[in-house]
C-alpha cells in the first residue's frame, strides 16, 4: 500500500469516529494555542516594557548617593568634564505635604535646574517647566505630574492654582504629561521645584541624586565606568562592604529586563507545553484502543500479504493526521484569542518562529505517542489476530 492510499485510509477512520478524533484532537488544540498565546502575551509585556525604557533614552545614566554623602558642586565640574559626558542634572529629592483647599496629600518634591526635562524628556501637557530663571531666584513655584494633578484639582486647571506645600505657599505653574514609572520613580506622581528652593525647604544642600546624558550609546560604559571610578575615590566605598551610591544606565536596565522578559516568555511557554505533552498521551490512548478495535482487519491485511512495516506506518501515520489536524486548529484558535486579548489592552506580539516550532511540535507528539500503538498493532501475528473477539 503506498503512501496515498494510507493516508486516505487513515482520513477515512478518522472521520468515521468523528466524536473520539475531536476530543483526541482537543489536547492537541488547547496545548498548541496555549503555547501561542502564552508566549505572545510575555513577547507583548516584554516589547512594551522594552519600549517605554527605550523612550526615556539610552544614554541616560543616574546616580544616587546614600549614608550623608553629598555631590557637591565641585563634583559636578568635576563630573560634566568626564569624556562622553554631554549634559547633567542635579535633584534633590524630600518628601513633604502638599495642601490645597482640605486636601492635604503627602509627596515627593524634587528639586531640579531647566536642563532636567531636556534630560529626562519630560513634555508639559499644560503651562510650563521649571527654568533657569525660577532656580535662580528661588522661586515657589511648582510642575506637578498627572495624578497629582487628578487627585488634588479634579476638575479644575492647575495652572495658576496657589498650594502649600509644608504650609508656604506655591504656585503650580505647570502640569507634566502622564509617562508612569521610570528607573527614578513615578514621574506622574511627582512634584517638581527649583533645585534652590527645595535646597532652602530641605534646609541642606546635599544633592543626592544626578542624571547624566552621554554623547551617545556607545558612551555609556565608558562613562559609567569612569563615574564608579569617581566615586569609589571620593566615598572610600572600596574600604568598605557597602557601596554608598548606585550609578544605574537606562542600557544595562534594557538588559536586565530582556532577560528577566525573555526567561518569563520561555517559563511561560513551558507550562504551556506540559497540556501538549498531555494532548499527545490522548492521541496514544485513542490510538491504542483503534488497534483493539481493528484487530480483525489487521489480521486479514497480514493474511493478504501484508507487511509489518505496512501495518505500522498506517497506525503511525493516522496518529500524525489527527496531530496535524489539532495543530492546525489549535495555531487557529491561538492566534484568535491572541487578537480578542489585544482588544482588552493586554500586549500581544505573535511569533512566527513560536508558531511554526508549536505546530511541528505537535506533529512530533503524533510520531511518539504513535509509535507505541503502532508497534503493538504491526507485531500481531494473523492467526492471533483473525481468532480475536
Amino acid at each position: 500500500m503506498n503512501f496515498l492510499q494510507t493516508l486516505k485510509l487513515s482520513i477515512k477512520n478518522i472521520i468515521s469516529n468523528k466524536m473520539r478524533s475531536i476530543l483526541t484532537m482537543i489536547g492537541i488544540i488547547i496545548g498548541i494555542s496555549s503555547v501561542i498565546v502564552m508566549v505572545a502575551i510575555g513577547n507583548g509585556s516584554s516589547k512594551n516594557i522594552m519600549g517605554q525604557i527605550q523612550s526615556l533614552g539610552t544614554n541616560l545614566i543616574y546616580v544616587s548617593v546614600m549614608n550623608n554623602n553629598k555631590i557637591t558642586t565641585e563634583d559636578l565640574s568635576k563630573i560634566n568634564k568626564i569624556q562622553g559626558v554631554k549634559n547633567l542634572a542635579p535633584s534633590l529629592s524630600i518628601n513633604a505635604t502638599l495642601s490645597f483647599d482640605e486636601i492635604s496629600e503627602s509627596y515627593n518634591v524634587t528639586g531640579v535646574r531647566g536642563e532636567f526635562s531636556d534630560i529626562r524628556q519630560l513634555n508639559v501637557a499644560s503651562g510650563r517647566f521649571i527654568s533657569d530663571v525660577d532656580d535662580e531666584n528661588r522661586s515657589k513655584v511648582l510642575v506637578i505630574g498627572s495624578d497629582v494633578a487628578s487627585d488634588l484639582f479634579q476638575f479644575l486647571n492647575p495652572v495658576g492654582q496657589s498650594v502649600k506645600v509644608n504650609g508656604e505657599s506655591y504656585k503650580v505653574i505647570g502640569v507634566l504629561e502622564s509617562q508612569g514609572s521610570s528607573m527614578s520613580g513615578n514621574i506622574d506622581e511627582m512634584l517638581i521645584a527649583p533645585l534652590s528652593t527645595t535646597v532652602t525647604l530641605a534646609q541642606t544642600t546635599n544633592i543626592t541624586s544626578l542624571y547624566i546624558e552621554t554623547e551617545s550609546e556607545k558612551m555609556v560604559d565608558l562613562v559609567t565606568n569612569n563615574l564608579e571610578m569617581y566615586f569609589t575615590n571620593k566615598f572610600n566605598s572600596n574600604r568598605s562592604n557597602k557601596k554608598t551610591y548606585t550609578i544605574t544606565s537606562q542600557k544595562q536596565l534594557l538588559e536586565t529586563m530582556g532577560s528577566v522578559t525573555k526567561t518569563l516568555s520561555v517559563l511561560l511557554g513551558g507550562i504551556a507545553s506540559i497540556s501538549l505533552i498531555v494532548g499527545g498521551i490522548g492521541v496514544m490512548n485513542v490510538m491504542l484502543v483503534s488497534v483493539t478495535e481493528r484487530t480483525k482487519e489487521i489480521g486479514i491485511r497480514k493474511a493478504l500479504g501484508g507487511q509489518r512495516g505496512d501495518i505500522m506506518s498506517q497506525f503511525l501515520i493516522e496518529a500524525l493526521v489527527l496531530s496535524s489536524m489539532g495543530g492546525l486548529v489549535g495555531v487557529t484558535t491561538g492566534l484568535g484569542i491572541g487578537s480578542i486579548v489585544s482588544k482588552f489592552g493586554i500586549n500581544v506580539a505573535f511569533s512566527m518562529k513560536v508558531t511554526l516550532i508549536a505546530f511541528s511540535f505537535s506533529m512530533v507528539v503524533g510520531i511518539v505517542f504513535g509509535i507505541f500503538p503502532a508497534y503493538k498493532a504491526a507485531k500481531l501475528k494473523p492467526i492471533d489476530a483473525l481468532r480475536y473477539e
